[in-house]
């Protein structure tokens, strides 16, 4: 009995042994997790020297992690994207997958600017943020990461806000790029690195409104004149059109329609609104203080359109993204509603003073694609407004089949006044809208 004794306590002992092995590793992680920043500081330059290392990356290596790149783009196509600078503004959650794939794709020379940190409601949606991330900048957040994944690629982290005083820095002091990648979603900014970029006279893309999205089968790449049902992208199109930019700006944009059962931008409570000073709420002067519902798939679907985009193109691969999805038969079926109208009003020549391609203008940007007489976006013609003036851009409306019917039936045909047909809210949208492209008319 001795000897069974005797191996009860060699295993109690080695089990208890293990346990003690196992609570010092513990209790050293957790020390060494509260040491002070220096301490940090001295393994940040630890990893800095792997990762300056790790950038003599072998090219059998390269080639073997970006086999099935070489397969699908082949020898030429990849040199091409290899030798690419691309600047990134806005690691958010477009922007963070745009980095992430161009990096996982055999770029070689990124930077990303943001001045913006991770926040953990921003975990739905970040390309590879994780817990550990929260609190720290987007783009050190990123840098960290892609190191992990392709060691050749120089990630250049840039921990500020682009602005007009500080863009030619920020977009130049590292040479001068071959494509800029706008993923920002503060209105006012975004204009004024488009506009910048745009007069640079180089290569962009631009990502357009994804919150309050969640259909993938209308995201559209194309340019900013083709874009439909996107707010955001109204605006930005009516905006440079100011500045003098009508056309030239590559876009990526949903043109899913909006619908009162799905989501829309959080309104502040009232509370705040009685407090005064609502923009104070903000973390920079004129950036946004509500919240965006944001689906965490779409950001990502958009950043990895933005990326397909940029590598086929610098790589000369062959894509044609069908701009509108065809809208253009639409906007020819609503070009001809007029042209047939024209007869039947008395005006023997069927030609009018609008093209096919104001009818898109009209519908998207002017009347926000639906009838102002009765909100209704289905089965849409356009028609001479006021009998007294000749047809143009500013005496034409959007409206339904029926509704087109009973304007010619008592307005254009029947000579009753406007005033007698529509009431005083229908009258002032109208004309509201018709005021709307009077302006715009004079930037296009």
């Amino acid at each position: 009995m001795p000897g069974k004794d005797t191996w009860k306590v060699i295993a109690t002992t080695a089990i208890l042994s293990a346990a003690a092995t196992k609570c010092i590793e513990v209790a050293w992680k957790n020390y060494k997790l509260q040491q002070p920043t220096s301490s940090n500081n001295d393994t940040k330059k630890s990893n800095e020297k792997v990762v300056a290392i790790d950038r003599k990356y072998d090219d059998h290596l390269y080639r073997e992690q970006l086999a099935r790149n070489y397969a699908f783009l082949g020898e030429e196509g990849m040199a091409k994207l290899k030798n690419q600078y691309i600047v990134v503004v806005g690691a958010g959650g477009v922007g963070s997958w745009v980095v992430t794939m161009l990096v996982r794709s055999g770029c070689t020379k990124i930077r990303v600017i943001d001045f913006d940190q991770v926040s953990l409601s921003s975990l739905n949606r970040h390309s590879c943020a994780t817990l550990k991330d929260v609190g720290t900048s987007k783009v050190d957040c990123l840098k960290q990461h892609m190191q992990g994944i392709a060691p050749w690629c120089e990630v250049d982290a840039v921990n500020e806000l682009w602005n007009k005083e500080n863009g030619e820095r920020l977009i130049f002091d590292n040479g001068k790029p071959d494509i800029v990648v706008d993923c920002i979603d503060n209105l006012d900014t975004k204009i004024d690195l488009l506009e910048y970029v745009y007069n640079q006279k180089i290569d962009m893309i631009s990502s357009m409104g994804a919150s309050t999205k969640s259909d993938p089968t209308r995201i559209n790449v194309g340019d900013i004149t083709t874009t439909e049902e996107d707010p955001m992208a109204r605006t930005v199109r009516r905006r440079l059109k100011q500045r003098g930019i009508t056309k030239g700006v590559p876009v990526v944009f949903s043109a899913e329609k909006p619908d009162p059962r799905k989501a829309k931008l959080l309104p502040l409570p009232d509370e705040e609104f009685e407090k005064g000073k609502v923009g104070e709420l903000s973390a920079l002067k004129d950036f946004r203080v509500r919240i965006l519902p944001v689906l965490g798939t779409m950001p990502g679907i958009f950043g990895l359109t933005m990326a397909t985009w940029i590598i086929t193109k610098v790589s000369g691969y062959p894509m044609n993204p069908i701009e509108g999805k065809n809208r253009i038969k639409v906007y020819d079926g609503i070009y001809q509603s007029l042209a047939g109208q024209t007869s039947r009003i008395g005006i023997p020549d069927q030609r009018v003073p609008v093209s096919v391609q104001d009818v898109g203008y009209l519908l998207e940007e002017v009347f926000r694609g639906k009838s102002p007489l009765s909100g209704y976006s289905t089965r849409l013609t356009l028609s001479k407004w006021d009998p007294s003036q000749p047809i143009s851009l500013q005496n034409v409306v959007i409206m339904t089949k029926d509704e087109q019917k009973k304007h010619e039936d008592r307005v254009l045909n029947g000579g009753e006044a406007l005033e007698a047909v529509y009431s005083k809210e229908q009258l002032d949208l109208v004309n509201k809208r018709l005021d709307e492209e009077k302006y715009y008319s004079q930037f296009r």
